[in-house]
């Protein structure tokens, strides 16, 4: 009578074999506690905690999860799961931290083994031992664990961070970073050299800064990696930015540009020639776009060569080529213009060198995308003047500058629409107030959508990004301005007619469409702007 009854009120839940679930939920119950008493955890919803237990009658398992709730002051939700489903997540404990630390054991074993044997033999230099420590396998385990966790869950960079006694490892997903677990910081220099000897940096080197890069297999598939050392007070600090060269490239409807905007670029990668450029800070995905550029202009008709540091994707029928300490960009472009191209994409403008090149490039017949390092649209043409381009030629030089950054999108699943309060909706109204191209705006302005997190997103709330942009096209007005001034705010004045909607305004809209929440836009755009506010209100 009892199974009976328990069939009837307890949900059943598959858990499939390829199924991922949060190491924050797992830490919730120890592998241990997970064996003996035949529950696991399975996600997380609305701050409860959902457990798949196999038998739902087992008073004592009933209460020592009890027992685990009270202590973390978690509410929590019973689910039946199968043999099958129970195995499954156990294998998801044998995720990073678990491999880790095994690692770890193994290293403390042989470090006292090597201990035991050295221990009447006169120390040997510092780089030696270093290099002998390195190349035991526990410590080439750990590093190849992080990265290969790290790939696995779409990190796009890992930060190696000493601490006091610790050294803590985040990966960045989504734009955002993660603790994903500590080590001992007996490890640190041991995991750190092992890194600089894939890299072929100094061993010896620690307190200047130094670049290097390496590629490894991992599923199957070669992956790059960009790595960056900076001397800290606790040691150096390490960041690997993860480049996998087979992730699918996107289009330029799936950068989430409105109808407008997509017009808009569209004509411009259509012109013979002209300079087309992606400004943004570091991560905003000012890359990612360009390589959408060239998947539409490209074709066999035409020959485009890019001058990359690094490569980042592998272009069928374009030809790619990467800068290094002996092959800059400047002389890369120049390079470039020697093999005849039609279509040109220089990574970065980060010289007047390279500034002068491409401008004179696009005004010699050649189509050039780039990017640059600018807070919006406007501050291309103060930018592109302060490295020496002369404001009369620019005019005729530049096409289009665009503005983005990347902001999450909420989990499909798991958002949750809510009233605005008084401030959310000050802060919203001035820039919904006249708003361009209002296509896509929802009729009910006074709520939106915000995270809550379900297993789907593993409890962040959040899935995958998207773009929110600005677009200036470059019209007689626009020119006039630059050649009498490089003022932002006159150059805002000058694209009104344009009807430009600012990348505050792209979001505010992506906002009240349920694509991403108002706190995760006010972390990536300054929605308080006085200029922008008052180019908007003018």
């Amino acid at each position: 009578m009892v199974q009976d009854t328990v069939s009837r009120t307890i949900p059943v839940r598959d858990i499939p074999r390829d199924h991922k679930i949060s190491p924050d939920v797992l830490n919730y119950v120890s592998r241990n506690s997970a064996s003996y008493y035949q529950f696991v955890p399975i996600g997380q919803t609305d701050g409860v905690l959902e457990v798949g237990m196999l038998d739902p009658n087992n008073l004592e398992a009933r209460d020592a999860l009890q027992f685990i709730a009270s202590k973390l002051g978690l509410p929590y939700k019973i689910f039946q799961i199968s043999q099958v489903s129970f195995d499954n997540v156990l294998q998801s404990y044998e995720g990073l931290t678990t491999q880790v630390s095994k690692a770890l054991s193994d290293l403390d074993v042989e470090i006292k083994t090597e201990a035991e044997e050295v221990a009447t033999v006169k120390k040997a230099p510092i780089i030696i031992e270093e290099a002998k420590i390195i190349e035991e396998a526990p410590v080439t385990k750990i590093v190849a664990v992080i990265l290969q966790h790290a790939t696995s869950g779409n990190a796009s960079d890992i930060h190696i961070e000493p601490v006091g006694d610790k050294v803590k490892v985040r990966f960045r997903v989504d734009g955002a970073l993660y603790t994903s677990l500590f080590l001992p910081g007996s490890v640190h220099d041991a995991v750190v050299a092992r890194i600089k000897i894939l890299t072929n940096m100094k061993l010896d080197e620690r307190r200047k800064p130094q670049d290097g890069r390496f590629s490894a297999r991992i599923e199957d598939r070669k992956i790059d990696f960009r790595v960056s050392t900076l001397p800290t007070y606790f040691g150096e600090k390490v960041v690997i930015r993860i480049l996998d060269p087979e992730k699918t490239l996107l289009t330029l409807p799936s950068l989430g540009l409105n109808e407008s905007n997509l017009n808009l670029l569209r004509a411009a990668a259509k012109r013979p020639y002209g300079l087309i450029l992606v400004t943004g800070p570091t991560g905003s995905g000012k890359t990612t776009t360009l390589y959408a550029f060239l998947g539409k202009v490209s074709n066999p008709g035409i020959k485009v060569v890019t001058i990359e540091d690094p490569i980042e994707y592998h272009l069928d029928g374009i030809v790619q080529t990467q800068v290094s300490k002996d092959y800059t960009f400047a002389e890369g472009l120049r390079s470039t213009l020697r093999q005849d191209p039609d279509v040109i994409m220089v990574g970065e403008i980060r010289d007047a060198e390279v500034a002068s090149t491409a401008v004179n490039a696009s005004l010699t017949g050649h189509l050039v995308f780039s990017t640059l390092h600018t807070n919006d649209a406007a501050g291309t043409f103060p930018r592109l003047i302060d490295m020496g381009v002369n404001a009369d030629i620019l005019g005729a030089a530049l096409t289009v500058a665009m503005a983005q950054r990347l902001v999450r999108r909420l989990c499909e699943f798991c958002r949750v629409a809510t009233p605005m309060s008084a401030d959310e909706i000050k802060t919203m109204e001035p820039l919904l107030r006249h708003i361009p191209h209002p296509e896509g705006i929802p009729a009910n302005r006074d709520s939106m959508w915000i995270a809550k997190g379900c297993e789907k997103c593993g409890g962040i709330g959040y899935k995958g990004r998207i773009g929110v942009v600005e677009v200036i096209l470059m019209d007689k007005a626009i020119e006039e301005t630059v050649r009498r001034t490089s003022s932002e705010r006159e150059i805002w004045k000058a694209s009104k007619p344009q009807q430009i909607r600012r990348m505050a305004q792209d979001g505010a809209i992506k906002v009240l469409q349920g694509v991403t929440s108002l706190d995760e836009l006010g972390r990536v755009v300054d929605l308080h702007d006085e200029v922008m506010l008052e180019t908007l209100s003018e």
